[in-house]
């Protein structure tokens, strides 16, 4: 798709795109999405159709068997897939998330080897940053990789790791140089699913996206040829920053997508039923929670094209834009998703309705890639330097 120039505004290609993958979401995901949520399983009949229909992972340029899809493209996959399931929204969202940083410093044979499989739908992609003492502190991680002659070995234990166990390749990041400065530690590795040494968590038990697994990544003694390493020594925490600064964005893209479901489901709601003789949509103070709903959730929809823009232009504000992207929008999918369960009534804080589903889900989103407080922070000094 054509690179996103000045603007923002979605083109042609774009609206051709959403229509496309709503369709394929309203017949092939939304389904299931009840009862994987339920069961706490793996969306495979998701990850088959988006499979299917090639946007697994379209960012990954053509060179390398991708769709070469711009920023805002991609955002509009999630957005839509999100929508109706966002646990499955999380297989492209994480696919990019895992690959970024392939893209941003990995050696061209390191892109071709990493990259071509997951574009033809063979290997999930995954992202092992955090740990247990070490989630918006990353500095502080604790898994360590000792070089012993041309051989990496890699012991420690990554935590939260989303469609962990599902993923067959990750990006793992761990200390090379414990003596050296803060933030110039930490490199970052390329693993295998089948690497010896490597195992995973049962899953962990969560309040939301309960289809897609979240599970511990375990390395013990796992030893990598030199050629794994991704990017030069060292550098591996600046790395990881620079890949949040574009896939925060995406999980801005994932709160629109299950706010502008749980929106949906409630404008049909308060049309349909009705109460002291009249549709609850006749009742003014209803209305004004209603279009409060959506003007917050078209200002976030904003914000995140902006910042989708400037992902794909490099823009030197973009570290700024991503986390005011996240942050609004994440707060609005849970305050959207809070105000259709309220707008249901009791039959939004059962399961026959899926806000509840959607109110879980959004949670999630104020949280991982950086919790708001730390997405205020980070605007805050972009506003005060």
């Amino acid at each position: 798709m054509t690179a996103l120039a000045g603007a923002y505004r979605p083109t042609d290609e774009h609206e051709q795109l959403r229509d496309t993958v709503r369709q394929l979401v309203a017949d092939k995901i939304t389904p299931y999405a009840a009862e994987a949520d339920a069961n706490a399983r793996f969306p495979q009949e998701a990850y088959d159709a988006l499979r299917a229909a090639d946007l697994h992972a379209i960012h990954v340029p053509e060179e390398y068997g991708g769709n070469g899809a711009d920023a805002l493209a991609t955002c509009i996959v999630i957005e839509e897939v999100a929508r109706g399931c966002a646990s499955s929204s999380l297989i492209p969202a994480v696919n990019k998330l895992g690959s970024l940083p392939v893209l941003l410093a990995g050696t061209e044979e390191q892109k071709q080897t990493w990259l071509a499989p997951l574009a033809a739908g063979d290997a999930l992609f995954c992202y092992a940053l955090s740990e247990r003492e070490a989630g918006s502190d990353v500095a502080s991680m604790r898994a360590r990789a000792v070089l012993e002659g041309d051989t990496w070995v890699l012991n420690g234990v990554k935590c939260w790791i989303t469609n962990a166990g599902e993923g067959d390749s990750y990006t793992v990041f761990a200390v090379t140089d414990p003596d050296a400065k803060r933030g110039q530690h930490i490199s970052a590795f390329l693993v295998s699913k089948t690497d010896p040494g490597v195992s995973f968590s049962a899953g962990e038990k969560k309040l939301g996206i309960k289809a897609s697994p979240t599970r511990e990544v375990i390395l013990e003694d796992v030893r990598l040829p030199a050629d794994r390493l991704l990017g030069a020594r060292g550098q591996g925490m600046s790395l990881a920053m620079r890949t949040l600064d574009h896939t925060r964005i995406t999980i801005a893209a994932q709160a629109l997508g299950v706010a502008q479901g749980a929106l949906d489901v409630a404008v049909a709601y308060v049309k349909e039923r009705r109460q002291f003789g009249k549709a609850l949509a006749e009742f003014q103070g209803l209305q004004f929670m209603i279009a409060d709903m959506g003007m917050q959730l078209e200002a976030a929809r904003q914000l995140t094209y902006a910042a989708a823009a400037k992902s794909e232009r490099g823009d030197a504000d973009l570290t700024a834009f991503s986390a005011a992207s996240k942050c609004f929008a994440s707060d609005v999918a849970m305050k959207v998703t809070v105000d259709a369960v309220q707008l249901l009534g009791g039959y939004g804080f059962t399961s026959d309705f899926p806000v509840e589903r959607m109110m879980r889900d959004a949670k999630i989103t104020q949280i991982y890639e950086g919790t708001n407080q730390v997405q205020r922070i980070v605007y805050a000094r972009s506003l005060l330097a």
